[in-house]
């Protein structure tokens, strides 16, 4: 950083500051800045402050300090930054200011910040992120604590043939928005975990999320060996044994870090069960101390959280014993338990044989859990029943806190302007309150049309973009360039779907009747057309075979250029297709969403959901803001369910969802789909968004556990 504070000029020499502060990333009038600052580097870097800086021209830095408009946004801008900084008059200050400062310590083994930042998959990581964003907006004493990931997760390419690629590209770490931690003697923080006999040392690294800080760990060090530098080089990628040793470091190191830096949490928050052997350092503290294992556990479970995401088996990780005894051979005995007490804590039945279960491990020792959406809390009841065999399902201690997405970064521009017309002063600080979304009433329906055909057109051209791109670096054919979106009709209504490619999510369940399908998007005066996006794990092979069914079916030229596949889906291309597309297509095999959250992206945005009866759909379809798929049954054979939803899916395009887009009046506004559209945004915005969520994690969750359990 010192080196742009040498290159910018005195008139605007906060600027680096800004741009090593996320909090410009959801910022309408920070965001403002930068665009206007260089807009073609803002566009090539794609929206990278940081970057922005490295390679924009002294010349132009000299010429907006003599521009007076440039001047009074730069000085609007940080003003509004440091009013921001200040947290006085938080959400959480004010309604919980005996708790000022307690820290809340929130673990994950992806945030999904910033496409700067590629240190997340998909889901998980964009729930994270919008998590610590949202306790900076709140004012909660919040740090977070991950891993750096050097190479990120992989990106995607999609050869002719359909069958994802899968490739790493090293993170420039002098253009993304993180600091080293410096100690007392000015050199990099570590801290060090023993793996398996020998000490595995991980720098920290610095994120500033607002008024937060995230930390992250990363083995890439020059006292480690090139295998243990390796070991937080990718997200999700490796075997058993390269999970266990990150879940070790995330965890145990991770606690480590948190007292190197001087840090004593008061709630000790596990997204997911990646980070559940903090509890073992934990209670290892406290019998260092003195303190028994009964009573050290029962310290550390009035301070912990556990939140699960998910009802798929696969997603809950767990280790042979065999291996859990080599890596933590005589851990058991600073614990002060036996070997066979130890293996008890995280020991569950797989399918494969007695296994350690992360997940077991947190909802056994440690305090609240909860699932993300009501039906998902119902589901992780009976799925987890057998933790507390002397309970019926209805009194396992596991609640529900349904996801939500943070508004100032999933909300368009375009939207939010037209918003500040319609609602009143302030809509953005009480975003959460229904009653400030009464308003859109009076929002006229050409206004809103108009602002999402707009939406449209820009995530057609921002396709097309993409698609030359590739073409002038050599990176497609022929045939891939039609297959990348450059057919696609700005008049069509328009599907999106996007997503993690797992199998239980049915990317390719629109097409089981083909003939039917045909019909719909060939038809010459009520066309439709449907984009695909996402990825599927690097080992997960049927979902890499679901993306190259859907991939050559998008070449197939009998479906005239009416399917999309847009290749390495990341949070930038998330905005564009949540944004722009007409309406939200999801449909998982019920009950194994958890949550999601795509889908309330895109409603916030006015795309109707069109969506399977599971995760949030439950409690945020209501009759008049989107369309349900089937019905709340549950099927024994899959093969029934797919033919019954498959079915109802035809049903309601041919009968209600095509009609009602191409129903317009003499002025060409649909205005029943308008109405929609207005619906989706007032029902869904203030009930699933963080700024709900957070709040409810801190009256439910934090501040019991900041009072010890009570």
């Amino acid at each position: 950083m010192t080196p742009l504070k040498e290159k910018i000029p005195a008139k605007i020499n906060r600027l680096p500051e800004l741009a090593y502060n996320l909090w410009w990333s959801w910022t309408p009038e920070a965001r403002e800045l930068w665009r206007r600052l260089d807009y073609p580097l803002w566009r090539r870097t794609l929206h990278n402050p940081v970057q922005i800086l490295q390679e924009i021209s002294h010349h132009r830095l000299e010429e907006v300090t003599h521009d007076s408009a440039f001047i009074r946004h730069y000085e609007k801008v940080m003003m509004m930054y440091d009013r921001e900084m200040k947290n006085g008059n938080s959400w959480f200050h004010v309604t919980y200011p005996e708790f000022k400062d307690n820290t809340i310590a929130y673990f994950s083994f992806e945030f999904g910040l910033h496409n700067s930042l590629p240190i997340y998959s998909g889901g998980l990581g964009i729930l994270s992120g919008d998590h610590a964003k949202e306790a900076s907006d709140l004012g909660l004493p919040f740090i977070g604590v991950g891993f750096m990931y050097p190479q990120g997760y992989f990106r995607q390419r999609i050869p002719s043939h359909g069958w994802q690629e899968a490739y790493y590209q090293q993170l420039d770490m002098s253009v993304t928005p993180i600091h080293p931690v410096i100690d007392e003697h000015g050199h990099d923080m570590k801290i060090s975990v023993n793996l398996a006999g020998r000490q595995v040392h991980a720098r920290i690294w610095r994120i500033q999320v607002g008024r937060n800080p995230l930390y992250m760990l990363d083995t890439d060090v020059d006292e480690n060996e090139p295998w243990d530098r390796e070991l937080s080089a990718r997200l999700y990628s490796g075997d058993s044994e390269t999970r266990i040793r990150q879940e070790i470091m995330l965890g145990i190191g991770g606690v480590r870090a948190l007292r190197r830096l001087g840090i004593q949490p008061a709630v000790w928050h596990m997204n997911e069960g990646h980070s559940a052997f903090l509890i073992l350092e934990l209670i290892r503290e406290r019998v260092a101390q003195g303190e028994s294992f009964e009573a050290a556990g029962e310290k550390v479970r009035a301070q912990t959280v556990f939140t699960t995401h998910t009802p798929v088996p696969a997603g809950h990780d767990a280790f042979g014993l065999h291996m859990v005894e080599q890596y933590f051979h005589g851990f058991w005995d600073e614990m002060g338990v036996s070997r066979e007490q130890f293996l008890s804590l995280g020991g569950h039945q797989e399918s494969w044989g007695m296994a350690f279960n992360m997940t077991v491990l947190a909802l056994r020792q440690g305090g609240q859990s909860n699932g993300v959406s009501q039906l998902h809390g119902r589901v992780s009841r009976n799925m987890w029943q057998e933790v507390w065999a002397d309970k019926d399902v209805e009194g396992v201690p596991i609640s529900s806190i349904t996801n939500g997405v943070h508004l100032p970064t999933w909300i368009s521009s375009e939207l939010s302007y037209l918003l500040d017309k319609y609602l009143e002063d302030g809509w953005r600080e009480g975003h959460d309150d229904p009653v400030v979304w009464k308003r859109l009433a009076d929002l006229p329906d050409e206004d809103l049309w108009h602002v999402h055909q707009h939406l449209k057109l820009k995530m057609l051209n921002y396709f097309r973009h993409l698609v030359r791109r590739r073409w002038v670096n050599g990176a497609n054919d022929p045939t891939q360039v039609l297959t990348g979106g450059t057919l696609l009709d700005p008049e069509a209504l328009t599907i999106g779907f996007a997503r993690r490619f797992a199998t239980y999510k049915r990317a390719a369940l629109l097409f089981r009747d083909l003939e039917r399908l045909q019909r719909l998007l060939l038809n010459t005066h009520r066309p439709v057309q449907i984009i695909f996006a996402g990825k599927a794990h690097p080992a997960d092979e049927p979902g890499k075979a679901l993306i190259q069914q859907i991939y050559n079916l998008a070449k197939h030229n009998q479906l005239g250029g009416r399917v999309a596949f847009i290749e390495d889906y990341d949070m930038h291309i998330a905005r564009y297709l949540t944004q722009g597309v007409d309406v939200w297509l999801n449909n998982p095999r019920r009950p194994r969403e958890a949550s999601g959250t795509s889908g309330m992206k895109a409603a916030l945005n006015g795309v109707p959901n069109f969506s399977i009866l599971d995760g949030w759909w439950v409690e945020g379809y209501n009759g008049a803001n989107g369309w349900a798929i089937g019905d709340e049954r549950e099927f024994d054979n899959e093969q029934a369910q797919d033919e019954f939803d498959a079915n109802a899916m035809y049903q309601l395009l041919e009968d209600e969802i095509i009609p009602l887009y191409y129903s317009r009046d003499r002025d060409g506004i649909p205005r029943g789909w308008v109405e929609i559209m207005r619906e989706s945004i007032r029902s869904n915005a203030p009930t699933f968004s963080t700024r709900r969520m957070v709040k409810e994690y801190t009256t439910k969750l934090y501040v019991k556990a900041m009072n010890g359990g009570q």
